[in-house]
């Protein structure tokens, strides 16, 4: 789950919208819960004002005898009802008393047809064992539209949540008392709320990832497209339209410009190979009217290096362009079927038993760098032995020679163009130092790389493909032999 967070835009999204949508939820819960409670705090203060008013009236036309009954029928489970003959008592004295008549049992209610001889009689509400302490500390005069009677009312508070009581003078100067509590809230989370917040967060999620694809969905495509591009494929322009339109576009003039810029170089470079001959051809021409054997060997030596180096510099160039087509192949076949070649002309070259890996590749372009890789094992390392394998999300080309391997300081040196070693390898091998440079090029142009690595007794390349997950392992396409490969990209480092 981390790691999907992490790695999709999607994950964030739909993560972030639940977060957003349980701390909304839970700050509108507390604001509505806290007025709901104040609402039904004000209702119960006012049912209980009306209800004493009245309950005085009864009183005081009711005889004396008679206002007990109507007290005990006015008791309810939530509300007690008594008359004291003096004024009501300190806060905390009367508060004592108030939860003592509430813990009074209500008596039974006699029914025709039905004894409750011998049953206990128990309170509806059951109220907390100790005297709850809060409350107001005072008693507040009621007066104006809250009690609409002449005669003197007080108001107190039993608890901080829902105890009240009043205190009535009669006509007659007793005091009527009254207590009302009711239960706490019921706690919000009950099984019908946790359902419906869970059913909103369920559909909250199908938005969210409806909007996450929505968004991710051209950023995707844009990704694919870039990804494709670094590793030298040739694409189609994105389609300018929809929320991506400015970013597409801006990815499409990139592409231009860089297609652009590779043609340009290569065209450079064509010209510049061919506007080189004619020159070359008359310093021949002239080298061979030279009286001086030896001096006129050298001279046509020279000049046939300078036009060696000029033919390999555009060969260099025109495998780093973008012409073949990707396709998936499959990357131990291709590779066999070139050991196969090189041992047949006589190369001490082996390919060992290897699993089938589909690989989306220019062929030609990685059969190029592996025949380089190969031909240097062959030539510096006596023999060249091959294998294929697949490592995460890439696929290596691995060649291992028996030679005396690479200095340390010089691995990367060996990649730059016309470089070539001199006491550790042959400088006889008619090369100009562009096989390695090449191999490079042609691995980070898909998206991998090439390294060295020193052995006991001997040196290893390893030639890496990223895998886009995707190729399947055993449906990749038949590799048939390239053509002839053209002369002067002798591997040589």
């Amino acid at each position: 789950m981390i790691r999907l967070f992490r790695r999709s835009l999607a994950a964030r999204f739909i993560c972030f919208t639940l977060v957003i949508l349980a701390l909304s939820q839970v700050v509108a819960f507390c604001i509505s819960w806290d007025q709901h409670g104040q609402s039904l705090r004000k209702v119960a203060k006012g049912e209980m004002l009306s209800r004493c008013a009245a309950l005085v009236r009864v009183l005081e036309a009711t005889p004396p005898s008679l206002q007990g009954d109507i007290l005990r029928a006015s008791d309810t489970s939530l509300t007690r009802y008594w008359i004291s003959p003096d004024a009501p008592k300190p806060p905390k004295e009367w508060r004592a008393a108030a939860w003592r008549e509430l813990r009074r049992p209500l008596p039974r209610v006699q029914l025709p047809m039905h004894s409750s001889a011998g049953e206990p009689e128990q309170p509806v509400y059951q109220l907390p064992k100790e005297p709850n302490t809060g409350g107001s500390t005072e008693w507040f005069p009621l007066s104006g539209e809250a009690w609409p009677l002449p005669t003197p009312a007080k108001f107190i508070y039993l608890d901080d949540e829902n105890g009240m009581g009043i205190a009535a003078q009669l006509s007659n100067g007793s005091w009527l008392n009254a207590a009302f509590v009711k239960p706490g809230h019921e706690w919000f989370w009950t099984a019908r709320s946790l359902t419906f917040l869970a059913a909103a967060g369920l559909f909250f999620c199908v938005l969210a990832v409806v909007a996450a694809q929505g968004i991710t969905r051209p950023l995707r495509r844009l990704a694919n497209a870039a990804e494709a591009l670094g590793r030298g494929e040739k694409i189609e322009p994105l389609p300018e339209s929809g929320p991506d339109d400015v970013t597409a576009i801006a990815f499409n003039r990139m592409q231009e410009r860089l297609t652009r810029f590779v043609d340009d170089r290569t065209r450079m470079f064509a010209a510049l190979s061919h506007d080189l001959r004619t020159p070359l051809t008359s310093l021949r021409l002239r080298a061979e009217f030279v009286a001086d054997d030896e001096l006129r060997e050298k001279m046509l030596g020279t000049i046939a290096e300078i036009q060696g180096m000029a033919e390999a510099s555009l060969a260099f160039v025109r495998a780093d362009a973008t012409a073949e087509a990707t396709r998936t192949v499959d990357l131990a076949a291709l590779v066999e079927s070139l050991c196969d070649d090189l041992a047949e002309i006589g190369w001490d070259v082996t390919f060992e038993d290897s699993p089938k890996v589909g690989c989306r590749c220019r062929p030609d372009a990685v059969r190029r760098a592996c025949r380089n890789l190969v031909e240097n094992a062959v030539r510096y390392g006596k023999r060249a032995r091959v294998r294929v394998e697949r490592s995460g999300d890439a696929a290596l080309i691995v060649v291992e020679d028996d030679g005396p391997g690479i200095a340390e300081e010089l691995k990367e040196q060996v990649f730059a163009p016309f470089f070539r070693l001199e006491s550790s390898r042959c400088m006889e091998t008619g090369g100009h130092g562009l096989g390695l440079a090449i191999v490079r090029t042609v691995a980070r142009r898909h998206g991998g790389d090439v390294t060295l690595a020193n052995r006991p007794s001997g040196l290893t390349a390893i030639f890496s493909l990223p895998l886009d997950g995707s190729a399947p392992v055993l449906e990749a396409e038949p590799v048939g032999r390239p053509e002839p490969e053209p002369q002067g990209l002798a591997a040589t480092s």
